[in-house]
């Protein structure tokens, strides 16, 4: 990431709406941004393998759920926030991950800039490419600021969007069970 092109351009974004970047309150905004950016856009040089390669064997076969993951991420769109909760369940194929895991993996996705449909499915790839379950389903259900704060402005809209793998796909009881324990 290269800060120093954040701070110009957060510079010439504050002299484009009219302000004076050198102003005592924004003498240090460009700063901040650019510090803020490290934070809000790690993801861009993670990878979910560090976190989902770590597996441990168990004997089970049924399904693994963990609900309720609250994210934050930027729409790349309008660069403006959206957040809410991802689920997750998978079915695992001999081993199983440490839950924190999922959370982890997460957050390396929810960490750049880009749309809810891409975040859904690039978790669900994930784990199926490095828990490599029978099957996965991958929900995710949040608030969008572009649709909140400006163009339609309508505060409480949630948008959600699911991705199911493997038998969570073709398993409709299956994709059913987790559709009710994420409720």
């Amino acid at each position: 990431m290269d800060k120093y092109k954040i701070e110009q351009a957060v510079r010439l974004f504050l002299e484009g709406i009219g302000e004076d970047p050198e102003r005592e309150g924004l003498m240090d905004t460009p700063a901040r941004v650019g510090n803020m950016c490290e934070e809000l856009f790690a993801g861009m040089s993670e990878s979910a393998d560090i976190h989902l390669s770590k597996t441990f064997t168990a004997d089970t076969h049924g399904l693994v759920v963990e609900r309720d993951i609250t994210f934050y991420s930027l729409c790349e769109h309008h660069l403006l926030p959206f957040y809410g909760k991802v689920h997750i369940g998978y079915v695992p194929d001999g081993k199983v991950v440490g839950l924190s895991k999922l959370a982890r993996t997460v957050e390396v996705y929810a960490r750049r800039a880009q749309i809810q449909e891409q975040l859904t499915a690039q978790i669900a790839d994930a784990v199926m490419e490095y828990l490599n379950p029978k099957g996965v389903a991958v929900m995710i259900e949040a608030e969008h600021m572009c649709m909140t704060m400006r163009g339609i402005k309508k505060p409480n809209t949630i948008t959600a969007s699911i991705e199911c793998r493997g038998c969570m796909r073709s398993d409709s009881e299956l994709r059913d069970t987790f559709l009710r324990l994420i409720r």
